[in-house]
């Protein structure tokens, strides 16, 4: 997945990031809403992940690693099953979803630095396209385009958008039985 980066110049910052389905009786998408302070995406709901490290042997071992950092999620309890195409994104990464079964038995503990709340969306809200809302803006004379997956909880209504909303996307394509829209949800 390709969008228009806001900085051409600047090659994009590789990172990758956990799509966690936690194996339920009825499935659900581990996801988590970042604090509000943080320098970038601060206050949006997001997928476990981030920037590959020096020490990351590849997009697996850094999507792994950032979700024992960011919510305490313990490697044994992942069954990875693959990877979504690369999306990258307007502000400078070049992300890779790796996709993974979670167990239920998993427990969790949010770092309190990077993840104000860690939740789980149903998948089948998230796979249900009447969900998927497009949406379009012109900035800086480029037209801009990206998804929304609104959702309400017995807490509180959850915004799931952008990068987020994209990966979801994509998942629901290669899932569908239309192929051939996979990779067309680009945030541009």
């Amino acid at each position: 997945m390709l969008e228009p980066p806001l900085n051409p110049l600047k090659p994009p910052v590789d990172a990758a990031v956990l799509v966690g389905v936690v194996m339920r009786p009825q499935p659900s998408v581990l996801l988590t809403l970042r604090t509000a302070h943080l320098s970038t995406h601060s206050g949006q709901i997001a997928f476990p992940g981030g920037r590959f490290d020096e020490g990351d042997a590849d997009a697996v071992a850094a999507a792994l690693r950032e979700s024992q950092e960011e919510v305490g999620l313990a490697s044994s309890h992942v069954e990875v099953l693959g990877q979504l195409p690369l999306y990258l994104t307007g502000t400078g990464f070049k992300v890779t979803p790796v996709v993974a079964l979670i167990d239920p038995a998993m427990r969790l503990t949010a770092n309190p630095h990077e993840v104000a709340q860690v939740f789980e969306v149903p998948l089948a809200h998230v796979m249900n396209p009447a969900n998927h809302c497009r949406h379009a803006v012109e900035w800086s004379g480029v037209r801009r385009e990206w998804f929304s997956m609104p959702y309400e909880d017995a807490d509180q209504k959850r915004f799931i958008w952008g990068v987020t909303a994209g990966i979801l996307r994509n998942l629901y394509c290669f899932l569908s039985t239309d192929p051939a829209q996979a990779g067309s949800s680009a945030e541009s």
